[in-house]
């Protein structure tokens, strides 16, 4: 899926980096737990989570992540929104919860780092 596509696909808006919007996306996790991303999550691809702070912006960018999804509404600050933008991040915003964030992705094609 391109970031467009999920951007589309959980009802959402690209906050950040718009310019990666035709980007090939292949997995993602869903985590709220950063150390559990670091130590499960070993691809490219995207994060969805609800912990909105700088300490995300920088776990992706640790990981080589290629986006940060915000689910449940939540918003970046703009430190955020700058580091992202410094460390070559996309930055999708949704209202939907994880689970069916997730769901939607999964179902789109995104796979997740075990399969």
């Amino acid at each position: 899926m391109t970031v467009k596509q999920i951007a589309e696909a959980v009802d959402g808006v690209i906050a950040c980096g718009e310019s990666f919007k035709d980007k090939d996306i292949a997995t993602a996790c869903g985590s709220d737990m950063m150390s559990d991303v670091m130590a499960f999550y070993h691809e490219r691809g995207l994060l969805l989570t609800g912990l909105v702070n700088i300490q995300v912006i920088r776990t992706a960018s640790l990981l080589d992540l290629d986006g940060i999804c915000f689910v449940r509404g939540k918003k970046p600050t703009e430190e955020m929104m700058q580091l992202a933008k410094e460390n070559n991040l996309f930055i999708i915003e949704t209202e939907l919860p994880m689970f069916p964030a997730c769901g939607r992705l999964y179902k789109g094609g995104l796979l997740g780092a075990v399969e």
